[in-house]
C-alpha cells in the first residue's frame, strides 16, 4: 500500500520536518509507505555532493528574489524547487519492498523506477521522455518510446530531477517534476551541476499548455503511476 497526501505549497523547512516525521513512523510500523506531494516557494538546494560553485547568482540577487538555500543530504547536486514544480517525497521502506530480480529493492532500482513513473507522468500528457544513459532524471530530446533515449548531441531537456537519501532502509527527499515552472529560475544555477543540458517543463514540452490540469491534478496523476510501477495499491489520505 502507498499512502498519498497532496499537501499544496509547503515551505521548504517545513516539508524537511514532515519528511522526518512521516519517515519515523514507517520506521515504527506506525505507517505504510507514503508519498507526500507538493510544491514549495522558491528555493536552492545544495546534495552531499554538490559544489557550491554551482550556484551561479550572488547571495545579494538570492536575498532580492526571497530565494533560500539549504545544504541537506540527498544525493546530487544543486538544483532549484519553486512555483508551478510538482515535488515528491517518497517515504518508503525498501526493507518491505521487492526489486525487478526478486530480491530486496536497492536505492538504484528505486531510483530507476521513480524515473519510470515520471516518464509515464509525461506519457499521460504527450510528451515523450526517457532516461539518458550515466545521467539521472527524466529527459525529454523528441521521439521516444520509454527506456533510454537516442542520443542527441546533448540536446536532452531535462524535465524531472531526482535524489534521494536512505536511511536504515528508508527513503527521504524524491524528485522535483516541472509543470509551469518559471525556467528562467534555473539561470541561477547550473541544474544539477550539468552545464550542457538545458530544462524543460510540461508546459513547454506539450503542444497546448491549457490541454492539462492544475498542480493538483498531475499530483493525482503522479501517484496513480508510482502506484502502477511499483506494484502497489495506492490511498489517497
Amino acid at each position: 500500500m502507498i499512502e498519498y497526501l497532496y499537501l499544496g505549497r509547503v515551505g521548504y523547512d517545513e516539508g524537511l520536518r514532515l519528511q522526518a516525521e512521516v519517515a519515523g513512523m514507517v520506521a515504527e510500523g506506525r505507517a505504510q509507505n507514503v508519498l507526500l506531494l507538493l510544491e514549495h516557494p522558491p528555493v536552492l538546494t545544495l546534495g552531499r555532493n554538490a559544489n557550491r560553485a554551482n550556484i551561479l547568482a550572488s547571495g545579494e540577487l538570492l536575498a532580492r528574489r526571497g530565494v533560500a538555500i539549504h545544504e541537506i543530504n540527498r544525493g546530487g547536486d544543486v538544483t532549484y524547487h519553486g512555483p508551478g514544480q510538482l515535488v515528491g517525497y517518497p517515504i518508503f521502506d525498501l526493507r518491505s519492498m521487492r526489486g525487478p530480480a526478486g530480491g530486496r529493492m536497492g536505492p538504484v532500482d528505486f531510483v530507476r523506477l521513480m524515473e519510470e513513473a515520471l516518464i509515464r507522468l509525461c506519457g499521460v500528457y504527450g510528451v515523450q521522455a526517457g532516461m539518458v544513459a550515466g545521467l539521472t532524471g527524466v529527459w525529454c530530446a523528441g521521439p521516444a518510446d520509454g527506456g533510454l533515449l537516442e542520443e542527441s548531441g546533448g540536446r536532452e531537456r531535462k524535465i524531472g530531477a531526482i535524489g534521494i537519501h536512505v536511511a536504515r532502509g528508508i527513503t527521504s527527499h524524491g524528485f522535483a517534476f516541472n509543470v509551469t515552472t518559471n525556467l528562467d529560475d534555473f539561470r541561477l544555477i547550473v541544474p544539477c551541476g550539468i552545464p550542457d543540458h538545458p530544462v524543460t517543463s510540461l508546459a513547454n514540452e506539450v503542444e497546448n499548455a491549457a490541454e492539462f490540469p492544475a498542480l493538483e491534478g498531475i499530483a493525482h496523476q503522479a501517484a496513480r503511476l508510482f502506484g502502477q510501477v511499483f506494484g502497489e495499491q495506492v490511498l489517497a489520505v
